[in-house]
């Protein structure tokens, strides 16, 4: 079985590869000239040179593919229009080369966001895969539209969607500036309300990936992958503190601050002609209440959960980090 993932040379995509390859896969990425292999160096991936917004690259890469994972995605710009371009452009241009390119597919699986429906209303009323979308961001608003991209080609390429929470685990560098912080010895929280969210471990999220790419009832259908469990932050900290054994000192940030602050940074980053990690949307993203889904659907059709209690959850990612010397 060839199993063609987009955005294995990084986080999330290089451990869907590795699980392909223990699996049986025959395992198949695009690489960009650019695209840093340290992932996948030296592992049986055949890479091919493309780059999922360049439509003509990608008629070699998905050439009699059984499986597609799509996983790449910008989640950074500086404009609105590389967030849809990266985004839902490149997705139509995936699905358009499996049409032609893939005659025996048997499934896309696109890796969406929880962003792509927002937060939830309130803590009683976690996010499920028929309530209406209501993103709040560009980054948002660019998953949702490629999402019903990958819908119009319902009948055309055999397609199935899942929006995970956030996620961590080893080999990321978002959610590792976290952990940084609490090995400093630092807990900040934003703002003075309780925030509850749901997370998932990249191993939990893999699995679920393969299981729904693979399910025949998951044909044509969008599914929440998340922990059964929600989360406040001050809970993530504590335990993340007894881990790195660190006494830490909370801080709480203003919602004002963190706009003043993102608000900065956008602008030093635009005169850096960059992205900007922190940004007002970042903010705007950080600061809501409940970043809650429920997973009830996958548990369902797919006999799906998570499986890794948080802590040693936590505990693989830290021990990871230190054996990497990045703590």
């Amino acid at each position: 079985m060839i199993a063609c993932v987009t955005g294995a040379t990084g986080f999330i995509g290089s451990h869907l590869a590795d699980s392909l390859l223990a699996q049986g896969y025959t395992v198949r990425t695009l690489v960009r000239k650019t695209s840093n292999r340290r992932w996948i160096q030296g592992k049986n991936i055949e890479c091919i040179e493309g780059d999922v917004r360049d439509p003509a690259s990608l008629h070699t890469f998905l050439a009699g593919a059984d499986y597609i994972f799509h996983i790449a995605g910008v989640v950074k710009a500086r404009a609105p229009e590389e967030y849809f371009l990266g985004n839902d452009t490149a997705t139509r241009h995936m699905l358009e080369a499996a049409r032609d390119h893939a005659p025996a597919l048997r499934r896309f699986l696109f890796v969406s966001s929880q962003t792509a429906a927002g937060p939830a209303p309130s803590a009683d009323r976690p996010l499920t895969e028929d309530m209406p979308a209501n993103p709040i961001t560009t980054y948002g608003r660019s998953k949702i539209a490629a999402e019903t991209t990958v819908q119009s080609f319902t009948g055309i390429v055999p397609w199935t969607i899942v929006r995970p929470p956030a996620v961590f685990g080893p080999r990321d560098t978002e959610i590792f500036i976290y952990f940084q912080t609490i090995a400093k010895g630092l807990n900040s929280l934003i703002g003075f309300g309780e925030k509850r969210l749901n997370l998932i471990s990249t191993e939990d999220l893999v699995r679920g990936i393969i299981l729904a790419a693979t399910a025949e009832v998951s044909l044509h259908q969008t599914y929440y992958l998340a922990s059964t469990q929600a989360y406040t932050w001050p809970e993530v900290g504590r335990i993340s503190a007894k881990l790195l054994a660190k006494r830490t000192v909370t801080v709480r940030l203003p919602h004002g601050l963190v706009y003043s602050v993102a608000a900065v940074a956008q602008l030093a980053a635009a005169l850096q002609r960059k992205p900007a990690t922190l940004n007002l949307e970042k903010a705007r993203d950080i600061t809501r209440q409940y970043w809650l889904c429920d997973s009830s659907k996958a548990l369902r059709d797919l006999g799906w959960r998570d499986e890794v209690p948080l802590e040693e959850a936590i505990r693989r990612t830290i021990a990871w980090y230190r054996e990497q010397g990045w703590l």
